[in-house]
């Protein structure tokens, strides 16, 4: 477990959220971080004192750009800003979902870019270490202008509003705060703003999916495994040479894997120069379904490691090339925005509005496509992952499929017993719920008088995509289930691969054989948090005394 994440707004990775978000990893902030806060602020200053009308700064939101607000009226604008933002409903975020949207919303802050106070930052990252937990309601987002509503309620208990827990307490924002001898901030000029105009709802969230993700791809090899074997199926479709000439990343991982969890097994021995000349689909082709799952996953991380360490509000501040040394402003403008990117600084012209150091600049960093498209990319993945997981767990109950050594359903005595035949149906189930779920980057509703005319919907696919991870975690649930009973099935004197006999004994661990009809719901379960787990991945790989991709 990482003991510490180091917020610098360049280098946090999905693995440092999940240390935050699910170990209670410590998080500071670095001085040269510190040193870009600081001087974003004093940028936020200088256009307040030059006077222009800069969009979030001395204007109005939304629809309401054109509404110049008074000085005296910036502070209440931002906490008003919170205050009509919150309008979340429904249920509400984890704690570890939480916790990924405040570390990743710091990180951002940490680039330099938002104008805020480095004490709004401090007290970010003091309610992480100090496990204040804001109470935030998860429908409302449109991932554009980013998660608005959802980092809303985060955002109030920063002034001491909303709610939040404290080691199981409800509290208001205030009390909350005061519990851990913290104390509420007064927000200024771009505060709020800076506060919830982003996407870290939707990537803190995805950074914990690809944690799932990456490990059920995995166990569903393991799964896979175990079924190629006790169907009396073949390991060929995994050979290093069919994989060699349709070289796939995911494709070769799937089946190096498949390789490993089979080695020394007496099962595929024992029919190697059998009758059957190919297996159906759903074993023959489980490298390449299992591979291009997994190609999706690593395009999902891809964007996820971007999206952590970029800046995602709205407006930017940025310090004017100007600033640069004399030296610097001898070259052309692309040269010297070049050597500042180099330096981790990014300058920008007089063209932009704000003041004589400072220049404003109004986007679209907070549109959540990048991760909307990636996410519904993933739930389509996942679903597939699930399909072929239900396929091979009707191949071994089928009557009409099943090897002879199997029995109907996998009970002695079928007909008065029914065995694992209802198990399938619940995997059918949860898979037609998968592919029932909607795509929601496909969809836009156009919001705040027609202004925010495109949205994302990226916090909605989100959600989807790790409610079909959770479906497909319980229907390979069911796969192991029944993998384990037909291998109770399989001649006694014929051992399973190194990996598949690890997975057999793990699913044992936990779900006892099944000699007579039982509710079966407790065996489902049991199995999915096994699928779920990190243990199970591991504990195969210590058997295996090698990593599994």
């Amino acid at each position: 477990m990482t003991a510490e994440v180091v917020l610098n707004g360049e280098s946090l990775t999905p693995a440092d959220v999940v240390a935050v978000a699910r170990n209670g990893a410590t998080v500071t902030v670095a001085d040269t971080a510190r040193e870009r806060i600081r001087e974003s602020r004093e940028r936020v200053e200088s256009v307040l004192d030059s006077g222009e009308a800069v969009y979030g700064v001395t204007t109005g939101f939304g629809d309401l750009v054109d509404e110049r607000i008074p000085r005296e009226d910036l502070d209440a604008l931002q906490r008003n800003l919170l205050r009509s933002h919150a309008a979340a409903v429904g249920r509400e975020l984890t704690t570890e979902e939480v916790r990924a949207m405040i570390v990743t919303r710091a990180n951002t802050l940490a680039k330099g870019y938002s104008g805020i106070r480095e004490s709004v930052v401090d007290l970010l990252v003091a309610m992480l270490d100090a496990g204040v937990h804001p109470v935030v309601p998860s429908r409302g987002s449109l991932g554009a202008s980013g998660d608005l509503a959802p980092l809303a309620h985060m955002s109030l208990v920063l002034i001491g509003e909303g709610e939040a827990e404290v080691e199981g307490d409800r509290l208001p924002g205030d009390e909350a705060l005061d519990a851990v001898g913290l104390e509420p901030v007064t927000l200024r000029a771009k505060e709020g703003l800076a506060l919830i105009n982003g996407t870290q709802l939707t990537v803190g969230v995805a950074a914990l999916l690809l944690d799932d993700a990456e490990r059920l791809v995995t166990a569903a090899d393991i799964a896979g495994a175990l079924t190629t074997e006790v169907t009396l199926s073949s390991t060929v479709p995994s050979h290093e040479a069919i994989t060699d000439v349709r070289p796939h990343a995911g494709q070769a991982a799937s089946a190096r894997n498949i390789r490993r969890l089979t080695a020394d097994s007496d099962v595929v021995e024992s029919h190697r120069n059998c009758d059957r000349v190919q297996d159906a689909y759903a074993m023959r082709c489980l490298p390449q379904v299992h591979g291009a799952v997994r190609d999706a996953v690593a395009h999902l991380r891809e964007a996820v490691e971007v999206e952590l360490n970029s800046a995602t509000d709205n407006p930017l501040v940025f310090p004017r090339e100007a600033e640069r040394s004399e030296s610097s402003n001898q070259a052309s403008g692309s040269d010297r925005r070049e050597a500042g990117r180099e330096a981790g600084v990014v300058s920008v012209d007089d063209r932009a509005s704000g003041s004589d150091s400072a220049g404003v600049l109004s986007g679209g960093n907070f549109h959540g496509a990048v991760l909307a498209m990636r996410l519904d990319y993933l739930t389509n993945a996942l679903t597939e992952l699930a399909a072929i997981s239900e396929r091979r767990t009707d191949r071994m109950l089928n009557p009409t499929l099943q090897e002879p050594h199997l029995p109907p359903f996998l009970t002695e005595r079928s007909g008065v017993r029914s065995g694992y035949m209802i198990a399938q149906y619940t995997a059918a189930a949860l898979l037609n719920e998968c592919r029932s779920f909607g795509r929601p980057s496909m969809d836009n509703t156009p919001v705040s008088g027609n202004q925010e005319d495109h949205v994302s919907m990226s916090a909605q696919s989100a959600y989807l995509a790790r409610k079909t991870a959770r479906n497909a975690a319980a229907i390979l649930g069911v796969e192991l289930c029944c993998g384990a009973q037909a291998a109770d099935f399989v001649d006694n004197d014929l051992e399973l691969g190194v990996g598949s006999a690890e997975a057999y004994d793990a699913v044992r661990a936990v779900v006892p054989k099944l000699t007579a009809d039982r509710p079966v719901h407790e065996d489902i379960e049991a199995a999915g948090a096994l699928v779920e787990s990190p243990a199970f991945t591991e504990r195969v790989a210590v058997a295996l005394d090698e990593e599994l991709e």
